[in-house]
């Protein structure tokens, strides 16, 4: 059993994020591959939600350190506003001041053969290079996104700050890891110097346990008769994945007379931006078909979204190189989904690989009010396929950790 150390921003109880299962399903798991995770990760003071309820999900022989971090925007504010400075490359670089310390003791006391570090947080992965640059340990980069766009970050000074780290990431450490192939090849064209072997795709994923609770024979089956249900969970950017065409789509479904409140029910879980869409749904008159729901602990969210009729999806032809972590919950829990996305991006090419998705371009609204009323139709009547069980597998937690095992025995 060899020891790795996992920086990680996001680990429970931070609440708020789907990031935050990537790094506890890893630290699950890679035991059985060989691996002992030394997880050093922020005080509870840095996360602005946290919950209690997955904190009994950390495996008992899972070291867990947590070291100073401050949140600039809540802890060194002064009436709402703060230096700059304090919040590059973001809010959480006093993070730095307690982890490198904690590393170092940290490395000294377990000596781990691998350091791996996580993004987001950007500050991560400077934790990660200093502690590399000081002990030569190798070092693996985690990107959960890409770092960098065109136009991202917004702010030019914040995004010359993580393209210095996006650069020393993929330059000094031995391995790169991303969750999607278009995002690997998007490093590979902006880098010519990075090397095809040295970066890894490790897709999200499901963890199997997570639904022990409510298989596939004990779900709901679509009501024949009455409101259909249709489940969005988490959170909808307005940008990324701006819902508007979708509810435009709607309210002329439901001024034709196609649609109504009786024959369906759509559900935004945590949608975030609540304000926003009210007052949309409000001029189009469609309040009584698209309802704002708060957020639910995450077993109980999938416990919610298994018992709905079909699941909706939403995700901007802006974010092709990413691959939404909802998605892989949608398909273990083998539902009917609604995909609302670009048909050239990676997050329709697993769905095409696993079956059981509606995919129709999310900008487009005539070309979803002429397609709604069938897709209602085909859930109704149980003609809708379904994700294929065995081909879902591959993308279950225990075998994403599995792959991040070979990167590190291969470092």
């Amino acid at each position: 059993m060899k020891n790795v150390l996992m920086i990680a921003f996001h680990y429970p109880p931070f609440s708020g994020g789907s990031g935050v299962h990537r790094t506890l399903k890893f630290s699950r798991y890679l035991p059985e591959s060989g691996w002992r995770p030394i997880i050093l990760t922020a005080q509870n003071r840095a996360y602005s939600q946290t919950s209690t309820h997955q904190l009994q999900e950390i495996p008992s022989d899972v070291l867990v350190k947590r070291a100073f971090a401050l949140d600039t925007s809540r802890h060194l504010a002064i009436r709402g506003s703060y230096a700059k400075a304090l919040a590059l490359p973001d809010r959480w670089v006093s993070w730095i001041l307690g982890a490198v310390p904690l590393g170092l003791y940290l490395i000294r006391k377990h000596k781990p053969a691998v350091i791996w570090s996580t993004y987001p947080i950007a500050t991560a992965h400077i934790i990660g290079y200093f502690l590399h640059k000081i002990t030569g340990i190798p070092w693996i980069a985690d990107f959960r996104d890409s770092m960098t766009e065109e136009n991202y970050p917004r702010d030019s000074l914040t995004r010359k700050y993580y393209q210095w780290i996006e650069r020393k990431a993929l330059s000094q450490s031995t391995r790169s890891i991303f969750t999607a192939p278009s995002a690997k090849q998007l490093y590979l064209n902006r880098y010519s110097w990075l090397k095809d072997e040295s970066c890894v795709v490790i897709p999200n994923g499901f963890d199997e346990e997570d639904f022990l609770d409510f298989e596939r024979s004990n779900r709901t089956m679509p009501n024949l008769h009455g409101s259909l249900r249709l489940v969005h969970a988490g959170v909808v950017y307005p940008e990324e994945r701006d819902p508007r065409p979708f509810f435009s789509a709607l309210a002329k479904l439901k001024a034709d007379g196609l649609v109504d409140a009786s024959m369906l029910r759509i559900e935004f879980r945590g949608s975030g931006s609540e304000e926003l869409y009210s007052s949309i749904l409000d001029k189009l008159n469609i309040t009584d078909i698209v309802h704002l729901l708060p957020s639910l602990p995450y077993r109980e969210s999938l416990k919610d979204c298994a018992a709905a009729d079909a699941l909706l999806l939403l995700q901007g032809s802006s974010c092709n190189h990413q691959i939404p972590a909802k998605v892989y919950e949608y398909l273990r829990l083998q539902k009917p989904m609604l995909a609302l996305t670009d048909t050239e991006g990676d997050t329709a090419h697993v769905l095409r690989e696993c079956g059981g998705a509606t995919i129709l371009a999310m900008s487009d609204a005539e070309a979803l009010q002429a397609a709604l009323p069938d897709f209602i139709q085909r859930i109704r009547d149980r003609s809708h396929s379904v994700p294929v069980g065995n081909v879902v597998q591959k993308y279950s937690r225990k075998a994403q950790a599995e792959l991040l095992a070979a990167s590190l025995h291969s470092v």
